[in-house]
């Protein structure tokens, strides 16, 4: 699978510099966590779930959770169970049809080896579980049943763990908390494909819920766990794990509302003027504005609930050029003394040493997404995703 890999090649040539490269379910660890772009959560229940996997996967989503816990009713989870299994066998009958990385949210550490058992031949297509609510307390016996599934399934199986937990939100338990859950990742260190945070737990606890114009870094009660979070268990030293920006809770914006302003804007610069105005009019804009505030703060990914949210995700994951000519510089091996260069777009100092783990973490990044032409910015990049 790759990236933006449903857009023809042609166009696609005339959008990236350096396209987005390859990917499988079996690739290394810290690819995949790059990767996993915006993480679309589905309910368990979906009466046509194989069907809309394989349409979502065509469509440009690349991972995928599918949810037996928050949402769902707490009397639907065995028919959920009975649900899932029954179509990820389907689709394990159909052979190797594209499908994207797909994670179960689970409620109890029993269900991962029982669904690992009931699942069969059909878990070839299982990436990994969706661990809720953890904590030390709670996640070491999810990470034992973990393992235990893993022997079973007789393949590699993830586990993204949500930071969610009142605990962690609160601050004369909060110290304690992320420094229990640190010891136990950093245990499993090698399951753990990365850490997902639950804002809307978070906010659940205080009877918060931030309007589409506000992010979740507006809401002061959830910027400071996340700023504590990345503290933890986001540093660049070799200790820290890939953390996935917040939840999106609004899902006004439909490709629908965007392709007609485009049939009228044959025209560059008539088309990107005409997703501006359908950008602001239809709340994209608070979602815009937190995605950049995600990679500003050190997340990288996002956890989305509405399939109209995973294309500007993944449009404002790509590398801009300037991003990547910085990080190509920066990281020359004759800057391994370090020193400071100002940047070919000369806009900039480069700063070699502080500078260099944002430049690998870029590399990382333009791997993953790919790195965009000199003229070629985001809304290029909505525009021909949503004409695809």
């Amino acid at each position: 699978m790759r990236h933006f890999g449903y857009i023809p090649a042609a166009v696609r040539a005339g959008l990236f510099h350096r396209e987005p490269g390859d990917f499988t379910a079996d690739s290394p660890p810290h690819v995949l966590a790059t990767a996993l772009g915006a993480t679309l959560y589905s309910p368990a229940t979906r009466p046509r779930l194989a069907d809309d996997l394989a349409k979502l996967a065509r469509q440009g989503v690349v991972s995928m959770v599918l949810c037996l816990e928050d949402s769902i009713d707490d009397a639907d989870v065995a028919g959920a169970e009975d649900n899932l299994v029954r179509h990820l066998a389907e689709l394990d009958a159909r052979g190797d049809e594209p499908l994207p990385l797909l994670f179960i949210r689970v409620r109890e550490p029993a269900q991962l080896p029982d669904l690992v058992r009931r699942l069969g031949p059909a878990v070839r297509l299982l990436s990994g579980f969706v661990l809720p609510k953890f904590t030390e307390e709670r996640g070491v016996p999810f990470l034992e049943a973990l393992i235990s599934a893993e022997a079973d399934a007789g393949r590699r199986l993830f586990a993204m763990p949500v930071l969610e937990s009142p605990e962690l939100l609160h601050l004369e338990t909060r110290q304690d908390t992320l420094a229990g859950i640190a010891r136990t990742v950093d245990k499993h260190r090698d399951r753990i494909l990365a850490l997902r945070l639950g804002v809307t737990d978070f906010c659940s606890a205080y009877g918060l819920r931030r309007p589409p114009h506000l992010t979740a870094y507006d809401v002061q009660i959830v910027a400071g766990v996340i700023g504590d979070v990345v503290n933890v268990l986001g540093r660049s030293d070799g200790t820290g794990f890939t953390i996935s920006g917040p939840v999106w809770e609004y899902f006004r914006l439909q490709e629908r509302m965007f392709k007609p302003q485009l049939r009228r804007s044959p025209f560059m610069e008539q088309r990107a003027d005409a997703l501006r105005t359908a950008l602001i009019e239809h709340d994209m804009d608070g979602l815009l504005r937190e995605i950049e505030l995600d990679r500003a703060n050190g997340l990288l990914g996002k956890t989305c609930i509405h399939p109209s949210h995973v294309l500007p995700v993944h449009a404002l994951s790509v590398v801009s050029h300037e991003e990547y000519s910085d990080a190509r510089d920066i990281l020359r091996p004759e800057r391994d003394g370090g020193g400071v260069l100002r940047s070919a777009y000369t806009n900039k100092m480069n700063e070699v040493k502080p500078h260099r783990a944002w430049a690998e973490r870029t590399l990382l990044r333009a791997d993953a997404f790919g790195v965009a032409r000199e003229d070629v910015g985001f809304v290029e990049l909505l525009a021909a995703g949503l004409n695809a």
